[in-house]
């Protein structure tokens, strides 16, 4: 299970002991410890569509306070438009263009830290054993039907070159079966991709659970698998949640550094 961490300057995360073990610097960020104010209070890292819309110094203190939290200051973010698809970008240098449309991230450059958005879709992250590559997904139900999680485990083990059985993951904070209801025609996206189960039936479907079997086909075993029971549209005060609050709300992020050594 992932382990809820407060920093010296307020900011609570929720960290994975297995990447921990290995060294790289990582978190999945709350909606605690920042300094906007409602809808977005109080540690919001991304602007919501539409109207109204944060302070842009509000989200620069927020995520410096995010970064230092996470013991990441000395790096650079790395971030992508996020398009719920299953487009995999490398980073190798700082040639990179952050804006490129994408659902997932690799690096291996040690000068660098990975950043993706999410407010109720699922958030995860990867390492290579030797934590001198890693990987940052983001996946609502359409990125986890569109095949991100299996691009990302194929592209890391690629960067690092090692067998994707070697990877461990961690499963962030999203939104919970139990809270995701969808329609038929989603369902049935899960049916045909997964088979029958009652994770995804009855309206409802198991976002973290789903990104789960498809780490499992990954070769990547339970033991090496982080998760958590939080779920971001049940945990009010933890979470911002787009469902929940009917789109105006803040973001959280999940982010990780390969290891400098």
């Amino acid at each position: 299970m992932l382990i809820r961490q407060t920093a010296a300057n307020g900011v609570v995360l929720y960290l994975s002991g297995l990447l921990s073990a290995i060294g790289v610097g990582h978190g999945f960020s709350t909606r605690i410890g920042g300094v906007s104010l409602p809808p977005f209070d109080s540690l919001n890292l991304g602007q919501s569509p539409g109207q109204p819309r944060d302070k842009a110094d509000h989200l620069q203190e927020n995520l410096n306070r995010m970064q230092s939290a996470a013991n990441l200051r000395d790096r650079r973010r790395i971030w992508v438009q996020q398009v719920h698809g299953n487009r995999v970008a490398v980073v190798q240098d700082s040639s990179f263009e952050c804006g490129t449309q994408a659902d997932a991230i690799v690096t291996d450059d040690i000068s660098a830290y990975l950043f993706v958005r999410v407010a109720d879709c699922v958030p995860i992250l990867l390492a290579s054993p030797d934590g001198k590559a890693v990987a940052a997904i983001h996946a609502g139900w359409r990125g986890v039907i569109a095949g991100v999680v299996p691009e990302a485990v194929k592209t890391l083990a690629e960067v690092a070159k090692i067998p994707t059985q070697q990877i461990t993951a961690a499963i962030g904070p999203c939104i919970s079966h139990e809270y995701f209801e969808v329609g038929p025609e989603v369902v049935a996206e899960f049916v045909r991709l997964f088979g029958e189960s009652s994770r995804w039936a009855d309206r409802h479907v198991d976002l973290p659970e789903a990104v789960a079997t498809q780490l499992r086909s990954g070769g990547i075993s339970n033991a090496q698998i982080d998760r958590t029971d939080r779920c971001t549209a049940r945990d009010r005060d933890e979470f911002f949640s787009h469902r929940r609050d009917r789109g105006i709300t803040g973001r959280m992020a999940a982010v990780i550094a390969p290891i400098n050594s």
